[in-house]
């Protein structure tokens, strides 16, 4: 369908450790859960293989302390290994100093992991909002290249609405510069509605999220980001005791998304993050966005 290339990220992190679900499981009992993530992550690396599509996997420092071996199969297999925190904790529920030691903790466990340099960062549930931009100067000084945090929609939890909605260089508060790849969304019907996967790929028809991808492709000739997580490929995951809503959005057509992945891997040429921005042309002056 596209020429251009997309990408495709995974968010590495086990069922019991999603923003969701903070208030039903304590961060102190997740090691006393049966742990899925080795296998659903290993579930994706080998159907990314089937199709021949590297990515990039966002993990958890967490899950990198207790499974080295899975950050060692990642970048093993091709892929690029990224950051996704340590604790998943949201940034704007953490202290600078928290958020400092905690990112450089975590990138420390990937590259000792991996063999190789971390470059790329995501927040847990894109929590680098408005009151807490400050976090990019602890990403600029951590040495990281890109960050793929902000999402330019109005959320419960996270956005930045009016945010740009393509890859730009991004001005840190303290001056550094580094480059964001926002979380994508598209204008379907004069509606702007994110179509970047996790969720809204099980929540919406694929035809809508296809249709919302391909007009960022076709129309605006931009690359969109889609991501998603190992265990909305597992639907006989344990069920965790927590809200009706939470339960929604975690449990909501768990059996559609590997197929509907399929589909999107025969739909659209995919890549590693790193590969698809060194092929965007990105504005010289970094943008600078104000807090709230």
């Amino acid at each position: 369908m596209s020429k251009l290339l997309n990408a495709i990220t995974v968010d590495v992190e086990d069922y019991y450790q999603v923003s969701a679900f903070a208030a039903a499981v304590n961060r102190k009992d997740w090691s006393d859960k049966p742990s899925r993530v080795v296998a659903n992550t290993q579930r994706l690396i080998d159907l990314f293989a089937e199709f021949e599509v590297n990515g990039t996997f966002f993990t958890l420092g967490w899950v990198a302390e207790r499974h080295p071996e899975l950050v060692q199969r990642i970048h093993a297999a091709g892929h690029e290994v990224a950051c996704h925190g340590y604790s998943h904790k949201l940034i704007f529920e953490q202290s600078a100093v928290e958020f400092r030691e905690e990112t450089f903790r975590a990138k420390k466990l990937l590259e000792d992991a991996a063999g190789v340099a971390v470059n790329g960062y995501r927040a847990a549930s894109y929590s680098i909002t408005r009151k807490s931009l400050w976090a990019l100067d602890t990403l600029v000084e951590a040495g990281f290249k890109y960050d793929s945090s902000i999402f330019p929609v109005h959320h419960d939890r996270y956005g930045i609405p009016n945010s740009p909605r393509h890859p730009y260089s991004l001005q840190a508060p303290n001056g550094g510069s580094i480059i964001e790849f926002p979380i994508t969304t598209s204008r379907v019907a004069g509606v702007k509605i994110p179509v970047a996967g996790g969720g809204y790929f099980r929540l919406f028809p694929y035809w809508l999220t296809r249709m919302g991808l391909a007009r960022v492709n076709r129309v605006e000739q931009r690359p969109f980001v889609f991501y998603l997580h190992p265990w909305e490929v597992d639907p006989g995951q344990p069920r965790i005791d927590a809200s009706w809503f939470s339960r929604f959005r975690h449990y909501n057509n768990l059996d559609k998304c590997e197929p509907r992945l399929r589909q999107l891997l025969s739909d659209f040429p995919m890549a590693r993050m790193d590969d698809v921005l060194a092929s965007v042309d990105l504005a010289q002056t970094p943008l600078q966005l104000s807090p709230a």
